[in-house]
């Protein structure tokens, strides 16, 4: 008897010993209907100082937050767990040209979860957004920046309305969204949902993308990326690029998109490099498949002669390479009569691209394929190329 009493009482101290310690944000000033900058920062200085876990509690309710910067390293996990709505300022000016609201960096095992809100409050951004016609456009504030974190997950929280982009990931490693929620209309320009770069094993899982730019995209350094059960619509699909702008850019490579549906987007799946420019680098080993497309303008594109409101000039070919390509089990409605577009550059050809089980309906009629400077390998049923 005795010793049972012994090992209940060792039993709970372990399982008290590894729960994390809680950290309410109203311990710090924090309260619904208040800017909670300050409050947020205090408690995540208490947070990264702990040798223990540490959870930051947001409880439900809405708040007002400026510019946060939360950088590491910390000395134990952190979890961030937000049920309210956190809204940032209407105006930009009051971020005070901030690239990112909110920046983690330098991090490992940082969790933010729950069922709130990041409120970007971008609909006067929007009005001030003129780079359809000035490539010297002033770029607005994103929602979110991770810079630099290790073995970290986004869980179920909602970004909502961003100035620009949605999220922001730069140099991170084993990186996971799962259950995340992108909301911004179909007319708010450059809103990307999430855009990865020079990251390794970024996962964005069972996740539902509205957006009015690329759901997803890929820029350079981008390496074993993988999409899957993601719903995106409205916005202009999940993309790779666009690529070749720059001079040092790195390869992209290992990206799987499975299990995907997009409705009502300007694209669906796309590669898009841009011409005459000095990138020169490989884009490899990408898969895209078992996606329905529903109502999709360009289901499957491939554009190596992106150039965006006719801002540069197509005079020399995009050095772009592309090969390993494969696009299978890939079905459902296209909002133009060419379903897929394989636009490869006549300077370095696309290579071994395979098409397998395409079935694209416009208008209840088969959608047409066009290719140039490629030769895919077709495999069961797939539309014939117009050269």
């Amino acid at each position: 008897m005795k010793f049972l009493i012994i090992i209940s009482i060792l039993s709970l101290f372990v399982v008290g010993f590894g729960e994390a310690q809680v950290l309410q944000i109203s311990r710090f000033g924090g309260k619904p209907n208040t800017d909670i900058t300050k409050a947020f920062i205090s408690a995540w200085t208490q947070a990264c100082a702990s040798t223990t876990a540490v959870k930051i509690v947001i409880p439900a309710g809405t708040y007002n937050m400026g510019v946060i910067d939360l950088k590491g390293p910390c000395k134990a996990p952190i979890e961030i767990k937000v049920d309210g709505t956190i809204k940032a300022p209407a105006n930009p000016d009051l971020l005070k040209n901030a690239y990112q609201w909110i920046k983690f960096g330098y991090l490992n095992a940082l969790t933010i979860s729950g069922r709130g809100i990041f409120d970007g409050q971008g609909a006067v951004a929007w009005t001030q957004n003129d780079c359809h016609k000035n490539t010297k456009c002033k770029m607005h504030t994103m929602n979110f920046g991770f810079n630099f974190l290790n073995n970290s997950v986004i869980r179920d929280i909602t970004t909502k309305d961003s100035k620009n982009f949605h999220v922001n990931v730069l140099g991170c490693n084993n990186f996971t969204f799962d259950g995340f929620k992108i909301r911004a209309p179909d007319e708010s320009p450059n809103t990307d949902g999430i855009h990865i770069g020079r990251s390794f094993d970024v996962k964005i899982l069972n996740s539902d993308i509205q957006t009015g730019d690329d759901c997803v995209s890929l820029g350079d350094g981008s390496k074993k990326v993988t999409v899957q059960n993601v719903n995106c619509g409205p916005g202009h699909g999940i993309s790779v690029g666009s690529l070749g702008k720059y001079q040092n850019e790195q390869p992209v490579s290992g990206l799987l998109v499975k299990n995907c549906t997009m409705k009502n987007t300007d694209n669906g799946v796309r590669i898009k490099t841009w011409p005459n420019t000095p990138g020169q680098i490989t884009i490899t080993d990408m898969h895209f498949e078992d996606i329905v497309m529903i109502n999709v303008r360009n289901p499957i594109i491939i554009d190596q002669e992106y150039c965006p409101w006719n801002q540069c000039s197509k005079q020399n070919p995009s050095k772009i390479k592309i090969s390993k390509v494969s696009f299978k089990n890939i079905r459902g409605t296209s909002a133009t009569k060419e379903g897929v577009t394989l636009l490869c550059s006549k300077g370095v050809p696309c290579e071994q691209l395979e098409m397998s089980n395409i079935d694209l309906k416009f208008n209840g009629a088969a959608a047409t394929a066009r290719c140039h400077n490629v030769k895919p390998i077709v495999k069961g049923r797939a539309p014939i190329c117009v050269v």
